[in-house]
Parts: C-alpha cells; structure tokens; sequence
C-alpha cells in the first residue's frame, strides 16, 4: 500500500492536479452554480463549459510551448501570432455587412495558417539557424508581431459577419459543446499520435538534455528545432482563429494578449523542466486549466481587471510554493521539529 501511495505522490501530475482541486473546491464553495451544467436549445451551458471553452486557445499554444521548451527554447511571440493569424483570416473574409465573404472560409483558415505557421519557421530560422538566444529571437516577433497585424488590418478593428466564422469560437449547430473544445482534442491527439508513434518525442527530450551530445550522435539539432518552432506558431495561429472568433471581429492590438505568458507559465505549473529535456503534455494542459480556472474564477468574484493581474500573481506563487519539494520538506521539517519540542517539553 505504501508503495503505491509513494508512486502515485511521486507523479508529475500528483501536484498540479491536487492544486486544480483546490481552485475547484473553492469555486464549488464560493462561486454560485459552479458545477451547474444547462442544457438549451441542443447546447451545454455552464461555468465549467465556459471555462474549457475559454481554455481551448490557450491549451492549443501550451501544447506547441510545451515542445518548444522542452527543447531548451521558449517562445515570447505566440500572442502576437495568433493576433497575425486572426488579422489575416479576418480580412481574407472580409468585414461585409451581407455576411458574403470575400473569399471561400477555408482558404481564410489556410491563408491565416501559413501564415502563423512562417512566423514559427522565422522564429526556428533565428534559433536553430543562426543560433540566435530563444528569448532574443522570439522577443524580435514579439515586438514586430501586433505592427504587423495592424499593417494586415490597415489599423482597423475589422469585423466579420460571416455566420461560420463565430463557429470556431462558439457552438457547431448539432454540436452540443463549444468547438472549441474539439479543434483543442484534434491538436492534442494528432501531437500525441507524432510525439508517441515516432521518435521525435525523444529526440526532442534529447536535444532538451544535450543538444551538443544530440549533435554528436547523429541526431538533426537545426531540422528539429526548426520544426518545432514551426509547429509551434501553427498552433498559436490555430489559437487565434479561435480567439478572433470569440470576438468576431480582428484586433491585432489585442488579440491575444499576455497569452504568451499564460502559456510559458501553463507548462511550468504543469511541472515541466522549464531548462528542457523531459516533458509532459498533458502536466501542461493541466496547468493551462489551472491558469484559465484562476481568471474565470475572479472574474466570478467580481474582480475588477486593473487588480486581476495582481491577485492572480499571488495565487500562482502560492501554487508555486505547493509544488515545491523543497518548500514543502522545510515547512514538514518545522511541523515535526515543533511537535518534537512538545514532546520532549512533556517527556521533563
């Protein structure tokens, strides 16, 4: 029995899941009808619903993050990309009244994806190629990133009308839950098929650990780097069709926002090695619900968004200090060093 519970203590996820259990004990405390699921008009409704369906763009780039990082890199223009992919799906559609795009969706899905998916490549081009610091590289798209999205919209916020676009963000009709939730399980399975049914899951642990070792024996450093930088701004193009769509509308000065942040600190609370080499992504998509379940839960308390940033650090630092091993040791060494002291102040 003890073996099995020292397992199940020493897992990854054992940590992340024991703090998303306590964002969610205190919402089904203090938040009303947290678990309070409605079924209307064919469709689910619903705090939780809302939350996974808030979640689904940032999960999508947490999962592309979580490749990148796990190589050793990071990636600070993953916001700014999804501004680019909804800027350029949003005007290939064009903002006509009529709802008649100017051209067919899908070619507005492709072209936004390219797109995003150029701006990973550049980003991989940087850091495998030139060898250019992942925080520089990408810092360099990060700042370019929403003037670019301006240029695409001409510095408009350009709406859509085309009824399909609100699709991706909102409910497929016969679909009872958001779409979103779907394109998020197509990413995840498709990345697991790769990253399990190839090798590439360790080579990328591998360049993680040692990319010169990874060199040295043979492996292609620079092709998968390259790649995976690239998938990653596919993903955060994926995200911004999603978070255009929420809104229904392109704005390149917004979209996105922060999210690269949310998404790095997604695959840290998730427990994954922010150096590189081993990775889990699923401890990402959990620490992505715990950030996403934090803003919606304050959001619910009436927390206003100038003060949001500031509560929402310190809940994250206290689940900082949960996960640490060392943090929890030195507060188990003071319990047992203060109840030692009873006793022996009994035992006189």
């Amino acid at each position: 029995m003890w073996d099995i519970l020292k397992k199940v203590y020493g897992n990854r996820l054992f940590w992340p899941l024991v703090a998303l259990s306590l964002i969610v004990i205190f919402n089904i405390i203090f938040v009303n009808d947290f678990l309070k699921i409605e079924y209307k008009d064919g469709y689910l409704f619903g705090r939780i619903i809302d939350i996974l369906n808030r979640a689904a763009p940032l999960m999508i780039m947490a999962i592309g993050m979580t490749l990148v990082i796990a190589t050793g890199g990071t990636d600070l223009s993953v916001g700014t990309v999804a501004a680019i992919s909804g800027a350029a799906v949003c005007v290939v559609l064009g903002g006509n009244f009529n709802g008649v795009p100017n051209f067919p969706f899908i070619v507005a899905i492709v072209v936004a994806l390219v797109a995003a998916t150029i701006a990973g490549a550049w980003n991989g081009f940087l850091v495998a190629k030139l060898g250019i610091q992942p925080v520089v590289a990408t810092l360099i798209l990060y700042v370019a990133g929403r003037g670019i999205a301006q240029m695409i919209t001409g510095g408009q916020i350009v709406t859509v009308y085309y009824k399909p676009f609100a699709y991706l963000g909102g409910f497929l009709p016969g679909l009872p839950v958001p779409f979103s939730i779907v394109i998020f399980a197509a990413v995840l399975v498709l990345t697991i098929i790769v990253i399990k049914k190839t090798a590439l899951g360790l080579l990328i642990e591998s360049i993680g650990v040692n990319s010169t070792g990874s060199r040295f024996s043979g492996i292609n450093v620079v092709k998968i780097k390259f790649l995976v930088y690239a998938f990653c701004g596919f993903c955060a193009g994926i995200s911004g069709l999603i978070i255009s769509s929420m809104i229904k509308a392109a704005d390149g000065n917004n979209a996105g926002d922060a999210y690269e942040l949310d998404a790095i600190l997604s695959v840290a609370l998730g427990g994954n090695s922010t150096c590189g080499g081993r990775f889990s992504i699923g401890a990402s998509l959990i620490g992505a619900l715990i950030v996403q379940s934090i803003t919606t839960t304050l959001y619910a308390l009436g927390v206003s968004s100038q003060v949001l940033p500031l509560i929402k650090a310190i809940v994250v630092i206290l689940i900082c200090l949960i996960q640490s091993a060392e943090f929890r040791n030195k507060i188990m060494g003071l319990f047992i060093g203060e109840r030692s002291g009873h006793s022996e102040k009994a035992a006189v």
